[in-house]
């Protein structure tokens, strides 16, 4: 079996993720520098695309796999909407079973997308517009057919009303055409110099005019919305579970993009209190599958008769993908965090090889970099090309970008981070605070140093607490505060905390979605992911040069100096990844052989009946 490199849902929007985003489609190759413009079955962010037109299935995908049975997850929390396109409510799991895109993203190239409601995509070499003719076949699950008016009315809605990624990416398209019957052209300018806009607006999730002519689109509501996807929702309990049913006549279903995909007649979320509950789910087979990210749980947990018996299988999947950067965020929002040298002396505070050894099993690496586990991630000290894309901001990033390559405070993992702390006082006594009858406060004004550690996982407490044990003995208070999941999300949306611990994660294509994490336009709109609040002309540059690049290797270059200038920023104390995935799954599936270069896409399993026969639920 190939190398899995993740557990992911091959949901086909831009979520400023999401993950952030996140693959090339198959298809010609829009060449840069191609004298014109041609319709295209898709087209890859950089060369060309790697299935030709005409290709029967994906290659991590087994266009034979049978239909029918049924997957279930769990999920924490709770949701009080099937409106996922708004920043308003708590949206259920499970939208990307619902709602399409123009063109569909696929998961063994890096960034590449081949057509779905839109057949053909067409745009010239400087991609300054894109023209979509839409699949004649296309319907919404009332049997209408997706029109034109869809797609403009999809983007227009979003741009004005939706969440702040797709305000963000679609407020650049100065004009919006229909040069033919069933032709949508979005114009970007002459100006623009964002080689990724185009293919953003192949993801672009496309929504029907007509529902929304009676409704709001920008209020919660637990009706249904419809959707041309291959499943529709089938029940709801509010709060507590959501199902989704197999569209037997599902009109994309025949594309070579869906070939041996969404296999399953019912798909189920359940939700469940916490993390600890979700597990105690899993061992009494309330749902199959879970990808388990507890040390802890992994190495002790699974202990139960089903995984000594077989009816449970346990896995660790190794991956090569980009791990992002997964740390304590400081908001410098807050007046306490506002200073670089106060964040880099509290980043001595937190000792990894310690946590690692004694809470961690040993089982994770440190994070050194925001791109690590992939060739995005900065090395050395900047050299050619990537010096000469920092060397006009010398001055105005810190110095430590040109000397050093970054690396995180090490100790030896015995507990004595004695040496580390006389560092940390150092700098705070450097950027003006005292330590005085055990209080660190700051020199000009008496401010304490005292804050809040904002929690949603109760996994994550004993790691807070070790971080804020360590900072206490520099006078440092830092209050460990664990809460339900609406008010973290509430307040992680209006950026309301001192600190959270918060995974970025990465694709091999990034692009625009670097504005919405760390762009100085992201920190002042609710529900960006900038949580660190970071406004850097710097970093607005790099980004960028990030969405210009016209190859990997300018792409590569400008993500490398990014990566340097964020570290060396301290926006984030750095934790750690892993370097496989573990999974976890009642036996009752078959999967592909191949799996794909981001990872086993779920979409393509399938219920064994066999399996199920001798593992019943």
């Amino acid at each position: 079996m190939k190398r899995v490199q993740s557990f992911c849902f091959a949901a086909a929007f831009v979520a400023g993720a999401t993950i952030a985003g996140q693959a090339i489609f198959a298809g010609q190759a829009l060449i840069v520098g191609q004298a014109a413009a041609e319709p295209q079955h898709g087209v890859a962010m950089h060369g060309a695309p790697k299935y030709s037109a005409g290709f029967s299935h994906l290659e991590y995908t087994d266009p034979k796999a049978p239909k029918g049975g049924e997957i279930r997850f769990g999920v924490t929390g709770s949701f009080d909407s099937l409106q996922p396109f708004i920043i308003k409510g708590r949206a259920a799991a499970g939208r990307h079973f619902v709602f399409e895109s123009l063109l569909k993203r696929v998961w063994d190239e890096p960034f590449s997308m081949y057509g779905l409601i839109a057949e053909t995509v067409e745009m010239p070499s400087d991609r300054n517009w894109v023209e979509f003719k839409l699949h004649s076949d296309a319907r919404w699950h009332d049997g209408t057919p997706i029109m034109v008016e869809d797609v403009i009315w999809s983007m227009e809605t979003l741009r004005d009303q939706g969440r702040p990624n797709h305000k963000l990416f679609y407020s650049k398209v100065i004009e919006v055409t229909r040069p033919a019957p069933n032709t949508v052209r979005f114009d970007f300018g002459p100006d623009n110099d964002d080689r990724e806009l185009a293919l953003l607006m192949g993801l672009m999730p496309v929504l029907s005019k007509n529902h929304f002519a009676d409704r709001e689109f920008n209020e919660t509501t637990l009706e249904p919305i419809l959707g041309s996807g291959p499943y529709r929702i089938a029940d709801v309990d509010p709060g507590r579970s959501i199902e989704y049913e197999r569209v037997t006549d599902y009109w994309a279903q025949g594309l070579g993009v869906n070939a041996g995909q969404n296999n399953f007649d019912r798909i189920k979320y359940d939700y469940f209190l916490d993390g600890t509950v979700l597990f105690e789910a899993f061992k009494a087979d309330e749902y199959d599958f879970r990808s388990e990210f507890s040390a802890t749980r992994w190495a002790i947990g699974y202990d139960f008769p089903a995984v000594d018996d077989g009816r449970v299988v346990k896995e660790m999947l190794e991956n090569d993908r980009p791990s992002g950067m997964r740390g304590f965020v400081f908001n410098t929002r807050r007046e306490v965090f506002a200073d670089r040298a106060v964040r880099e002396a509290l980043s001595y505070a937190f000792d990894f090889e310690w946590v690692n050894k004694n809470l961690l099993h040993g089982a994770y690496t440190r994070s050194e970099s925001f791109f690590a586990n992939s060739e995005l991630a900065s090395n050395s000290i900047p050299q050619g090309a990537e010096r000469a894309l920092l060397e006009p901001h010398r001055g105005a990033v810190p110095g430590e970008v040109f000397l050093k390559q970054f690396s995180a405070p090490k100790t030896d993992g015995t507990g004595n981070v004695r040496a580390n702390l006389r560092k940390a006082l150092a700098l705070l006594r450097a950027a003006g605070w005292n330590l005085k009858d055990g209080a660190l406060t700051r020199g000009s004004d008496g401010l304490p140093m005292t804050f809040e550690i904002l929690l949603v996982s109760p996994s994550n407490e004993k790691i807070a607490l070790a971080y804020a044990r360590n900072l206490e003995r520099i006078g440092v208070i830092a209050k460990v505060r664990t809460v339900d999941s609406a008010q973290y999300q509430g307040r992680r949306t209006a950026y309301d905390y001192d600190m959270i611990i918060f995974r970025w994660g990465i694709s091999l294509s990034p692009g625009n979605e670097q504005a919405f994490y760390w762009g100085s336009e992201a920190a002042d709109q609710d529900g960006s992911r900038n949580y660190m609040g970071a406004k850097d002309p710097v970093m607005d540059d790099l980004i960028l040069r990030v969405t210009m690049a016209d190859d990997r290797i300018g792409l590569v270059t400008a993500m490398r100096a990014l990566d340097r200038v964020l570290l060396w920023n301290h926006y984030v104390v750095p934790l750690y990844y892993l370097e496989s995935d573990r999974a976890a799954y009642w036996d009752r599936f078959g999967h592909p052989a191949t799996t794909s270069t981001y990872g086993n896409v779920i979409e393509s399993w399938w219920e064994d009946p066999k399996k199920l026969a001798a593992n019943p639920r």
